[in-house]
């Protein structure tokens, strides 16, 4: 049996340490960032907190952890996953787009075209399914994280908490639609994505595969009815690589699509140095025992040293999609809109994963969403992993038309995307693949997208951080020529995240971004609760707290300004 002793319990742990600033309401309408408020008559007698008001600060513990990552029923014991509420983040103003002397001194918000929020990363996880990676946990510095955290038990009750909250922000103050960014799965499973849906949804959720084993407080595999997401609010999906990969790292083949839906627990060789590890016996991956309290590691070892490798109860519903499969489950489903992006009544606006549309017919901006994930039929990337970003021709070329043709119309647009443009050096994991004829370089596709000034802002998921990149126009006598982008954190790891996105004119008719984290609430003692504290101690025993980059992998609130073009600038001054 493997031995969890194994991993380096030597990472740094440092606590993030806020600063001490004013109160939230002088946050709120003094930092800068202009509000709406118009909406201030209705907001419910229960305050629905961002991270504007407070942020969820982990409690100190020792730089060399004290207690190991499978042992979450001694977490507490040893002071790992508690927390206490910190000073709320300020919502900082960012000119970078703007022109050299650009004054926003006198400038306001002078009307609101659009309010989204993104969720993303959530990796709904079937935690007793036989074709995981647990075992590679220890070795994968902190990437393990990736590969097990005891958070796993309870990813759908997550989701749940965070849709509540999205429900409770919207009595507050009303949203236009929402954008799932990808990794609504973990290992691109049926089941995983139908518990995403069914959430969403609000139906009875039975978070466990195989057979339901009765045990001592397993609560984590209880069925619930999950509060579902408002009617009100359409939501659209967006294609991440957990969701057609396996464990978003390589195409799933004959061998692993057995291994899902039997009952024997997957073997593979190193999946980190071995270019034919998907297909050899060497390690055996390991699974939960969902029957324990804690979610028991069983079956994670080297083979050779094993003996009799336990089974598990077969599921035929754990089989792997592709992505026809997974484009279709959004037509089974009873939030709106139905298809969920995926069915547009014009065929041109849809291309395999990818879609636009428009949400308000009255406002001239368009979405984009796009599917960036790596082609399954195409070799691997330098280090074997399919995570990088790339677009193959007929996306490139279906991209290109769409942002044409929202320029054409004088529309603003969003892209609505899983891995994130320009945040990655070439040659590392996620610097995109260039494609020909198309773009010769992440570098050269990033000048293709600003020679469309309409483009405004592209969001994304996938590197679990909270960053802020600017795009600024390489012509200073061209300041449009330029976009935002903003990655949201994962549902999975701490600080668990969402954020809100306030699209506002202002009154010299440039536009504001205004990009807010929300902390899902989730009640004391509830599993959601549990699963946050599991989290946390995650990122403290991994080595992963308190490891901002750039503008913010903890939480990052912002407004981001961006000049239009004389054009749009006319278009929009009456809205």
């Amino acid at each position: 049996m493997f031995d969890f002793n194994l991993i380096n319990m030597k990472t740094k742990n440092n606590i993030w340490i806020y600063s001490l600033i004013i109160m939230s309401f002088v946050l709120i309408f003094n930092s800068g960032c202009k509000r709406d408020d118009s909406h201030i008559n209705v907001i419910p007698a229960a305050k629905v907190y961002t991270t504007l008001d407070r942020t969820i600060v982990p409690d100190a513990v020792p730089a060399t952890p004290t207690v190991l990552i499978n042992d979450p029923a001694n977490f507490a014991s040893h002071g790992y996953g508690t927390w206490h509420y910190g000073p709320g983040v300020p919502c900082q103003k960012r000119l970078d787009l703007m022109p050299s002397g650009y004054n926003y001194t006198s400038v306001t918000q002078a009307s609101k075209l659009l309010r989204f929020f993104t969720i993303t990363d959530i990796h709904i996880t079937d935690k007793e399914s036989p074709a995981q990676a647990i075992f590679f946990a220890p070795y994968a510095g902190q990437n393990g994280i990736s590969c097990y955290s005891p958070l796993m038990l309870y990813t759908t009750q997550v989701l749940d908490a965070t849709v509540k909250t999205i429900n409770d922000l919207h009595q507050q103050n009303p949203f236009d639609l929402g954008l799932a960014l990808g990794d609504m799965a973990n290992c691109s499973q049926y089941n995983e994505l139908r518990w995403f849906i069914d959430v969403m949804d609000g139906q009875t959720i039975t978070p466990y595969s195989g057979v339901q084993k009765p045990g001592t407080n397993n609560h984590y595999q209880d069925a619930f009815k999950a509060v579902g997401l408002n009617p009100a609010i359409p939501w659209y999906a967006t294609l991440g690589n957990h969701d057609h990969f396996w464990l978003g790292s390589k195409p799933i083949n004959t061998r692993v699509q057995n291994a899902l839906i039997g009952d024997s627990i997957l073997q593979l060789g190193n999946i980190f140095t071995d270019p034919n590890a998907m297909n050899e016996n060497t390690f055996s991956m390991g699974t939960i025992d969902g029957s324990t309290q804690y979610g028991t590691i069983i079956g994670s070892g080297v083979v050779a040293n094993m003996g009799t490798i336990p089974t598990v109860s077969p599921d035929p519903n754990r089989h792997a999609l592709t992505i026809p499969d997974w484009v279709n489950q959004f037509s089974t489903t009873t939030s709106n809109p139905v298809g969920h992006g995926f069915i547009q009544s014009d065929p041109a606006n849809v291309l395999g994963a990818c879609y636009s549309f428009v949400p308000k017919s009255n406002v001239p901006l368009k979405i984009i969403v796009l599917d960036d994930t790596q082609d399954a039929t195409e070799a691997p990337y330098e280090e074997g992993i399919y995570g990088h970003g790339e677009l193959t021709t007929d996306r490139y070329n279906w991209l290109m038309a769409q942002l044409q043709a929202g320029q054409d119309a004088n529309q603003l647009m969003i892209i609505s995307a899983h891995i994130p443009i320009g945040v990655s050096a070439v040659g590392t994991p996620m610097d995109w693949k260039p494609v020909l004829p198309g773009y010769s370089s992440e570098k050269n596709l990033i000048a293709q997208l600003q020679s469309f000034p309409n483009l405004i802002l592209w969001v994304v998921g996938h590197r679990h951080l909270n960053n802020v990149t600017a795009f600024p126009s390489t012509d200073p006598t061209h300041p449009e020529n330029s976009f935002w982008e903003v990655e949201t954190k994962s549902l999975r790891e701490f600080p668990e995240e969402f954020r809100t996105f306030d699209i506002m004119r202002n009154s010299d008719n440039t536009i504001s971004i205004i990009t807010t984290d929300v902390d899902p609430d989730m009640a004391d003692g509830s599993l959601a609760a549990i699963g946050r504290s599991y989290a946390i101690a995650s990122n403290q025993i991994y080595g992963l707290v308190g490891q901002p980059l750039a503008t913010g992998s903890v939480s990052y609130n912002a407004e981001l300004v961006k000049q239009l073009s004389p054009g749009m600038k006319d278009k929009i001054k009456n809205y």
